[in-house]
C-alpha cells in the first residue's frame, strides 16, 4: 500500500541507530532513492552513516549497493 503525498512540510531529522531526532518538524521525509514521500510514522528504514532515509527496504538496499560500488561509507 502506497501512502499519498502530504501537503504539509518536510521534517528535517537527525538518523540515529535506533532511532531518530527532530530538527525541524514536518509531516514527511522524502526517500533519498525514489524521492517518495514517507510519513514519519511510517519511518523505518534509513542510512545513520549517510543520514538519508529510505521508503522500504528495496530502497535501503538500492542505496547500499551504489555505496558498495561507489567505495563510499553506508
Amino acid at each position: 500500500m502506497q501512502t499519498p503525498p502530504h501537503t504539509g512540510h518536510e521534517a528535517k531529522l537527525t538518523y540515529l541507530d535506533s532511532e531518530f531526532d527532530v530538527v525541524a518538524p514536518g509531516d514527511f521525509v522524502s526517500c533519498a532513492v525514489t524521492g517518495r514521500q514517507i510519513a514519519l510514522s511510517d519511518l523505518r528504514y534509513w542510512s545513520v552513516g549517510r543520514q538519508e532515509p529510505y521508503a522500504d527496504a528495496e530502497a535501503a538496499h538500492e542505496a547500499y549497493a551504489r555505496a558498495l560500488k561507489n567505495g563510499d561509507p553506508f
